[in-house]
């Protein structure tokens, strides 16, 4: 009974797309998170009458034909990149990022990874660090005595310290772009890794054409939408529930089928 096979590929298909969904809600509240979107490809087809095939010597050809498929199977997990929502936070190093690219941090292993997370601290050296004590890249140093900084659209960090009535320029921001967001690599922690999918980073100043702007004393806001995502499960969840209902059909039918005597 194909059936089986095919509505088992179904039940699996759609415990994926709740497993996607499941990650989006439980994110809801993670700064810079972008929300995924699981895709689905159907599988091979058994040829049982193929179409355009002679159907006789007069040289008529079958116009349709008979496929029957083999089920569905996962064909990605897309990440959706569009602009969340930028929520004030007043945090002195805050910031986010309205438009294109990425923060660049330095990895322990000297590799560097991206972020759309902007909300960073200062470790004891008074160096720009994630909520890890990854380094900001370029490195920045706030200096002991400053007693305000502020950070420009452009990126440029300028702190006010004791004293003085004009600000001193610290360091300068830059943002990493590329031609295929959704083929970085998510490794955790808010952290993606460029592939050979997503291309080279393109890095480039804030505010400059192909870059967006930096915003700061605010974070980006996950762009997980609660009702598109709770419609979404109850669709994944009575799709789950209809496969299910194919294989208990399919298995009643085995039944009587294994019943009929001769």
């Amino acid at each position: 009974m194909r059936a089986l096979r095919t509505a088992a590929s179904g039940m699996a298909a759609q415990q994926l797309n709740v497993e996607v969904i499941s990650n989006n809600i439980a994110n809801m509240n993670t700064v810079g998170y972008k929300r995924q979107r699981a895709e689905f490809q159907d599988l091979l087809y058994q040829n049982v009458e193929r179409m355009g095939a002679q159907s006789s010597t007069q040289g008529t050809v079958v116009p349709t034909g008979i496929q029957i498929g083999a089920g569905v199977k996962a064909g990605a997990v897309y990440r959706v990149t569009e602009q969340g929502t930028p929520s004030n936070t007043g945090g002195m190093y805050d910031m986010a990022i309205d438009g294109r690219g990425y923060f660049q941090i330095l990895m322990p292993s000297g590799e560097t990874a991206f972020t759309r997370a902007g909300n960073f601290a200062i470790n004891g050296e008074g160096q720009l660090v994630t909520d890890d004590g990854y380094a900001v890249q370029p490195n920045i140093t706030i200096p002991q005595d400053a007693i305000d900084v502020q950070i420009s659209k452009s990126g440029q960090v300028q702190v006010f310290t004791q004293g003085s009535t004009t600000p001193a320029v610290v360091g300068q921001l830059e943002l990493a772009t590329f031609f295929n967001d959704a083929g970085l690599e998510a490794i955790g922690d808010n952290l993606l890794l460029e592939t050979a999918a997503s291309g080279a980073a393109n890095v480039g100043t804030p505010g400059e054409v192909g870059f967006g702007e930096i915003l700061h004393k605010f974070t980006e806001s996950s762009n997980v939408d609660a009702v598109s995502e709770i419609s979404a499960l109850i669709i994944a969840q009575r799709a789950y529930e209809m496969n299910s209902k194919v294989i208990t059909t399919a298995d009643q039918m085995l039944s009587v089928a294994s019943q009929v005597k001769s």
